[in-house]
């Protein structure tokens, strides 16, 4: 019971919220209406099979940590524990702060989400279209900032009809972090390439968010690493959120381990990654920040709280309304059933055809994180790891069936 206490109350610091606990209160989960048993034995038995090294598992409710906490190793080979402050590539979760920075725009009047893309970013002004059967057409209407929101903007991470062209121009996948060059430079070659579907018609997953982070800094005035620091994670105190990883943290970046014939193996150290001695050039809006458990807990307690924390507000209840509502019907590609500005959404019981209330919203990371907002339950769910690839792991996504079992009141 003192290590549960310990550890909650280090969670709470870390989180930056009153603390969840007193003297000696019964099991603070249980007070919470929350019963974690199976999910701790879930992710136990992971590391038991070795199919993962470990992780941090984070449950907010109604704003305080039910649990927070650090399993297995971060580092197999040199024996070194997981920390909760360890810090972890988030890949695609980038995505979710790069739309907060461009809806605190938004709120700002310095845009509307019809706007053409290419009233800010002139290089999007004559955009092609990739035919299936070769050749190319023009758009049939501009592509507009919502589409770069909602995935609809033609951008893959290079399947599609313009596969070769993506390929010859060094864009076949989402890992920009090791690029030699601005974005500015590199979102302006991409708007040479044909897109792979007509603006608004289908859900592509892809580079839109990276260029969403470029019309962050035209519209702004401010590099998107800066405005990202001052706007978001210095006002939400997430000192370990960032684009690359500073030498003295160096220590901190877990190790991505991955599956490979059902294999834990060791895929990069802090020493091979690029986030520490990389070019430090391309800041990717799409996947390129890290963070930590706590830090990113506070980004989504910020969102569940419709935009505000601690006293400081980055948006209003409306654009937070906005953000999670569904944008796109049967186009929507997910999780669930439908999908906002940014996030999967859960649009009725049954969307995600597992566990989850209506309203909840959430996205992953090529690194295996996951996370999913509810805000029916009061709740916030993380989990933080490094397994690339994964697999068939499925452990990513039944934490949050875990999580919502776990629900006794």
């Amino acid at each position: 019971m003192k290590h549960t206490l310990l550890a909650l109350a280090l969670a709470c610091a870390t989180l930056g919220l009153a603390p969840a606990v007193q003297a000696a209160p019964p099991q603070p989960a249980l007070v919470a209406g929350f019963s974690p048993e199976r999910l701790n034995a879930a992710i136990e038995e992971q590391m038991a099979q070795r199919q993962l090294a470990g992780g941090v598992m984070v449950v907010l409710r109604d704003g305080k940590p039910v649990v927070f906490k650090a399993y297995g190793q971060q580092d197999i080979e040199n024996a070194r524990p997981m920390k909760v402050d360890t810090i972890f590539r988030i890949a695609s979760m980038t995505k979710a702060i790069t739309t907060v920075a461009a809806m605190m725009l938004y709120e700002e009047g310095r845009f509307l989400l019809k706007d053409p893309v290419a009233r800010y970013l002139p290089a999007f002004a004559h955009l092609q279209v990739a035919l299936p059967g070769g050749g190319t057409e023009p758009t049939r209407r501009p592509l507009t900032i919502h589409d770069l929101l909602t995935h609809t903007a033609g951008m893959s991470y290079g399947p599609g009809p313009a596969k070769a062209a993506y390929e010859a121009a060094g864009m076949k996948d989402w890992y920009l972090v090791g690029h030699n060059e601005s974005l500015a430079d590199w979102t302006d070659r991409l708007a040479q390439l044909p897109l792979q579907g007509q603006p608004g018609e289908d859900f592509i997953y892809g580079y839109a968010t990276d260029v969403l982070g470029r019309l962050v800094e035209v519209v702004s005035g401010m590099p998107l690493d800066r405005f990202i620091k001052e706007r978001i994670t210095d006002p939400l105190r997430m000192p370990d959120t960032s684009f690359w990883v500073p030498p003295e943290k160096a220590a901190r970046l877990a190790n991505v381990y991955g599956l490979e014939g059902g294999q834990l193996k060791l895929m990069e150290t802090a020493a091979r990654s690029d986030f520490v001695n990389g070019p430090r050039k391309l800041t990717s809006g799409g996947a390129g920040l890290v963070s930590t458990a706590g830090d990113y807990s506070r980004f989504l307690q910020m969102l569940l709280n419709r935009g505000e924390l601690d006293g400081v507000r980055l948006l209003s209840p409306q654009t937070v309304a906005l953000m999670t509502a569904d944008h796109l019907g049967p186009k929507a590609r997910g999780d669930a059933d439908g999908f906002g500005l940014g996030f999967w959404v859960n649009v009725k019981r049954g969307g995600f055809r597992e566990l989850g209330s209506e309203g909840a919203y959430g996205w992953g990371s090529a690194y295996f994180p996951q996370y999913t907002v509810d805000p029916k339950e009061r709740l916030v769910i993380l989990l933080m790891t490094q397994l690339r690839p994964a697999g068939n792991s499925t452990l990513a996504l039944r934490v949050r069936n875990l999580t919502y079992q776990a629900l006794i009141r």
